[in-house]
Formats: structure tokens, sequence, C-alpha cells
């Protein structure tokens, strides 16, 4: 009998392989053994323990060879190790799940080279996949290929995966010119407070679509004879605000005009792969946008995302924080310029490559190289504004950064109504924060940081800084449920780990 389950659990995981379109030894390099072993496996000739099945699912990202559900994943990080080497910025979360949902606009096939394969990323593809889009990961797994079909059910709606992630209030942009009457569910994502939809409803009430909410459920329905008179101007200069205009108008067959738009850098890379689908957009980088909308998008096309600005930042942080020489490259750096001018009145000792253009022929990046450094305060406090001011995203890291310079620095963010309170758990390794109110923090440094446990914040930066402050915190830490990093970074502490970290992933099982 026991064999007999040896057999059966061999088949699903060759089958998940194959369905991944990996060889033998591709995953036994993942997992760390030789291609003999793996083969064994799947012939069911080996005994295979729990943990490794845990493991081999999350390397396959297949669920099916997981016996249930496994635990969750957890970070145990020894400190004190200096960073060094050369490590390189992954493609932008923010404008992947942009252009998954952009893909609903196109009738013909879409390709999305480099996108990040984060937990964010996988449940967008869960939902589209319970609607009928076809997508299948092609090119060794580096690639999205995606075919929507003839028609989307969207009765058939994986309810779950789509709480789980905000953008899927993105798809009411594109789905208003495909079907008359839908429904979606609550966008849901971290916990940041407070969060209304109604900048959203504002914007695309100009295209017909009216949202009733009850029971969990956005209810939609569409009238066709309302269409934009005159320019739309957003209450709210956000960026997926902004680009659920965009997607809007993408298909209105007319020209329009959005006034008050973000022009952040998943904006910018959303307008790019527009205008690869045919659709031409004046105004890109500026906060008035000009969409000449196309009726039918019927078109093959191949587009490559930008690197990530909140990436690059994250690793400038640990670069910081370990007292490291780290040379962070394809850093798109038209989107951290505010962010390194603040760093350099601070004092950080660091020098950039000349610039070179990204993949998709248009964004700005270079290489960086980060020195250890003798940081102080800042005069002024850290705040941030939309783009080109300093990104809401990278106010987290300043905080484990103002944690190793000397002096007090103030750090207001002020748009969520949650987050600056989860900077606070920088106290547990050892950090001198104090709370002001929901929105400010006083940071005192530098800071002697110690080791720990503790659960990671619900939050996806700060639980990306209470990691960066454990591995320069003296001893052994664990950090705890770690789902909420796996939303935004792509294989983290493996990355850190290939430049002089030491972090062990492990689960309970």
């Amino acid at each position: 009998m026991a064999d007999d389950y040896l057999v059966r659990i061999g088949k699903l995981i060759r089958d998940a392989r194959q369905h991944r379109g990996w060889t033998q030894s591709q995953l036994a390099d993942a997992l760390g053994t030789s291609q003999s072993a793996v083969n064994r496996i799947e012939r069911g000739n080996q005994n295979i323990s729990l943990e490794m099945i845990a493991r081999i699912g999350e390397a396959l990202d297949s669920e099916i060879v997981s016996l249930g559900y496994a635990g969750p994943m957890h970070l145990r990080v020894v400190g004190r190790r200096r960073l060094s080497g050369a490590i390189d910025v992954k493609t932008s979360k923010n404008a992947c799940v942009a252009l998954l949902c952009g893909s609903l606009l196109n009738k013909g096939r879409t390709v999305l080279r480099r996108v990040a394969r984060i937990e964010e990323v996988y449940r967008l593809l869960e939902v589209l996949h319970s609607i009928g889009v076809r997508t299948r990961w092609i090119n060794d797994g580096t690639d999205l290929e995606i075919v929507p079909p003839a028609r989307l059910d969207m009765d058939a709606i994986d309810a779950e995966a789509a709480r789980r992630t905000r953008s899927i209030i993105m798809f009411l942009g594109p789905l208003l010119h495909r079907m008359d009457r839908f429904r979606l569910p609550y966008a849901g994502g971290c916990d940041l407070g407070t969060r209304t939809i109604e900048p959203h409803m504002i914007a695309l009430r100009r295209f017909g679509l009216d949202i009733t909410a009850t029971e969990g459920l956005y209810h939609a329905a569409v009238e066709r004879s309302v269409a934009p008179d005159r320019p739309i101007v957003l209450t709210e200069r956000g960026d997926t605000v902004t680009e659920n205009a965009l997607l809007a108008a993408a298909r209105h067959d007319g020209i329009t005009v959005i006034r008050n738009a973000s022009s952040n850098y998943m904006v910018q890379d959303l307008c790019f792969f527009l205008e690869a689908l045919g659709v031409r957009v004046d105004g890109i980088g500026t906060t008035t946008l000009t969409v000449h909308g196309v009726p039918e998008i019927d078109v093959d096309v191949d587009y490559s995302p930008s690197e990530d600005p909140v990436e690059a930042m994250s690793l400038i942080a640990a670069a910081v924080v370990t007292e490291s020489q780290l040379t962070i490259r394809r850093v798109p750096i038209e989107f951290l310029e505010i962010e390194l001018a603040v760093l350099e009145e601070m004092g950080l000792d660091h020098d950039r490559t000349p610039e070179y253009t990204a993949d998709n022929g248009r964004t700005r990046l270079v290489d960086l190289t980060v020195r250890p450094s003798k940081l102080e305060a800042p005069i002024d406090k850290i705040h941030p504004m939309p783009f080109p001011g300093l990104n809401i995203d990278n106010v987290p890291f300043f905080a484990a950064i103002a944690a190793v310079a000397q002096g007090q620095t103030l750090i207001h963010d002020w748009v969520y109504d949650n987050r600056a309170i989860y900077l606070t758990d920088l106290n547990r390794l050892g950090g001198r924060l104090q709370l002001l109110d929901p929105h400010r923090v006083l940071v005192e440094g530098p800071t002697r940081w110690r080791a720990a446990e503790m659960m990671c914040p619900p939050a996806l930066r700060p639980a990306v800084v209470v990691l960066l402050a454990m591995m320069a915190a003296e001893g052994t830490s664990v950090l705890r449920n770690v789902y909420v990093i796996n939303r935004g970074y792509e294989e983290l502490a493996e990355r850190l780990n290939s430049v002089g970290a030491q972090i062990e992933i492990f689960r309970d099982i």
C-alpha cells in the first residue's frame, strides 16, 4: 500500500513538473538534489518526507503535491552578515498586475516578459483561469502567455483568490466593455486601513458603469449610452484609479482626457502596453493623459514590463542597514531620484553607472553601488508625495535607514491609516520608534539591533523592513508567516542569500 502511494505521489509530481515546463534536472536544481533522485521520486522508488513534498510543491507552484495544506512559511534569519556582490532588480509587481488586468482588453494573444512570480500575480492568474482565460508560463517559466476566451464566465469567478488581492478592482475598467452586467468580489490585499473605491467609481461612472455593493460583492451594470463628454478629473491622484480610468478609456470609441492622473512607474508601463495594443496615449509621465481609444483590440502583443523601483529601494535599504557594499543592478533611476537625493543628504556613499534603457525601450536604468556609510538624520521630515515625489511605498524603508542614522527622524506616512503603526514592530528588534499618531513616527538612531521571534506584520513593506532589521541584528531571529512578503517579492530570501545573507525558509508541518 505504501509503495502504491509513492507511485501516485510520483505521478502527481511528474505531472506538475511537466505542466510548468521543467526538466527533471531543473527541478533537481531548485531542490538542491540530483536528477537521479528526482527520477526515483517520480517513479515511486524513493521514500519522501512531508517536508520534501512541501518543498516540491513550492518549487513547482502547485498545491497538487502538498498533500493537503502545507503549514505557513517562516524565515529563520542569522544576522550581522555583510552583503557583497551584485543583485538584479526584478520586474515591477504593480506593473505586472496592471498588465494582467489590461490583457482583458485584448482578444488576441498577450505575452508578458519576465513576469514577477509572486503571490499577487498567482492570485490574479487563479481568477483569470476561473473565468476562462488560458495562461501558461513559457520560455523556462520566465514569460507568461495569456489567451482570452470568446466569452468570459464571470459566474465561475474564484472569489477566494479575488478577495486576497486589491488588484481585482482593476478588472472594472476592461470588463465594462465586455459585458453589460457582472459581479466582482470585494478587493482585499494588505491591511492598510480603510481604502474607499469611490474615486474609481467617480471615474468609471463617466463610461456608464454603476456599482451596487452588497454581501461582499460589487454588482456592476453598464449603460452603453453614457460616455465621457468632457475631461475626467480624478478626485485622487492614485495609481490604480488612474489605471482603471486608462483601461476604461482604451476601448472607448473616442478621445478621453484624464486629469490629475498619476504619472507613477506602473501607470507609465500600462500606457506603454496600451500603445503596443494600438491605443495612442498622449502626455505619458504627466498628470494629464489623452487616450485615443479603439473599440476593438485583437492583436498578438509582446511586452516587457520595467523593473520595480520599490524592490530596488528594498535592496538599497538592505545594504544600508547591514553596513554592506552591494551593487544593485537594473535600478529604474527616474523613479528613485528623490529617495537618493534624501539619502545623499544623510551621507550615503554610493555611485551609479551611466543610464541605459529597460527592455520596454522607455524606462531609464542604472546600476547602483552602495557602500557602508555614516548617516545623519535628515533635517526635514520624510514624507511621500505623488510622483515625482518620494514614493509612497518607499517610506517604510526610511524607518530602518533612519534607525541606523545619528539623530531623530520624523516619518509622516499620511496616505494609509495603519501602516505607520506597523513600523513600531522594529522596537521588538531594538529600535527606538515612538508613534506620535496613526500617521507619524519619530525614529531615534543609531540602533543596536537585537534578535527576536515575531509574527510578520500584515502589510507588505513594513514586513520587509522587519526582515531587513533582522538581517542587521546580532543573533538568530524568526519571522513567522511571511505570506505577505511573497505577495510582492519573488524568492526574496534566496536572492538575499546569494549576496551573503543567511536566511532559512521553514514550515510547521
